[in-house]
């Protein structure tokens, strides 16, 4: 079975519906897909109802945003009830700060120079959903740098004209909202936050403490050293081992789905939870 459990539609900040994105992982040979907008579920009904067309296992889920000791990190949750009422009014809330971040990253941009960003990211949000990918696209459609990378590096990293450091949820905020839905806690990509080997370890054992059940040890941000670290501490904390693309544009050639790595055998893979 080829499972994908990180996945991002237009729903959030991806470049394919809900419907088109599980066409595409059916295509691409993946069995098990779970979709993790952030900080939302809209696109799950949609994307459930073309599962069951396609033939594909859909995995309700969601990707909150976190702060957690002045850094921004994720957590997923899998196999979601996405009415449940504690999960609705925590995914109000960080939609709520989303906007208001939105409204102030133009007004920033605009001290600068350029004007209606705000209005320019909207053209390239299919949701109601604004997020710093969407003011990318209008940068680069503007000329204002070359592409994504320059973007984030010119006007929306720490330091720059249009970066606003994170409010988001708690770390046990988060985890209540995932497993009061019934859901299953997994921390995304955890090598991309640049921890040292003690706050890791130490992120790591809160998420645990706080119910948490798995690490991403496969992602598409993962070199072959990441895989093999995630999976040591996997298995040093006992946890489950998950595997997701990070999936957003089939433009981008990095984290396409159906060509993730397996998991190494010493994991416990996270779908044993629920096979």
């Amino acid at each position: 079975m080829n499972y994908d459990l990180h996945s991002h539609s237009t729903a959030s900040d991806g470049s394919l519906s809900p419907s088109q994105l599980v066409e595409l992982a059916k295509d691409s040979g993946v069995d098990y897909l779970a979709l993790t907008d952030h900080d939302g579920v809209d696109g799950i009904n949609e994307a459930q109802i073309a599962a069951t067309n396609n033939g594909l296992n859909l995995i309700p889920g969601i990707e909150l945003s976190v702060s957690y000791q002045n850094k921004t990190i994720h957590i997923v949750g899998l196999q979601l009830d996405i009415e449940h009422q504690a999960l609705c009014k925590g995914i109000v809330k960080l939609q709520n700060y989303r906007l208001w971040r939105a409204e102030e990253i133009a007004r920033r941009l605009q001290k600068v120079g350029i004007e209606n960003a705000l209005d320019g990211a909207r053209e390239f949000a299919h949701g109601k959903m604004i997020g710093r990918m969407h003011f990318a696209h209008f940068l680069i459609k503007n000329g204002y740098a070359k592409d994504t990378r320059a973007v984030f590096k010119k006007y929306l990293v720490k330091n720059k004209p249009g970066h606003i450091h994170g409010e988001w949820a708690s770390l046990e905020e988060a985890m209540e909202w995932i497993i009061g839905a019934g859901g299953v806690a997994v921390i995304a990509h955890p090598a991309r936050y640049n921890l040292k080997r003690n706050k890791l370890k130490k992120l790591i054992n809160e998420f645990k403490e706080l119910g948490g059940k798995g690490i991403e040890v496969v992602s598409a941000t993962h070199s072959t050293n990441d895989i093999n670290t995630m999976a040591y501490h996997a298995n040093e904390f006992n946890l489950y081992a998950s595997v997701g693309s990070d999936f957003h544009d089939p433009k981008v050639t990095w984290n396409q789905m159906g060509k993730l790595p397996p998991l190494p055998e010493r994991c416990k893979p996270i779908w044993n939870l629920w096979n």
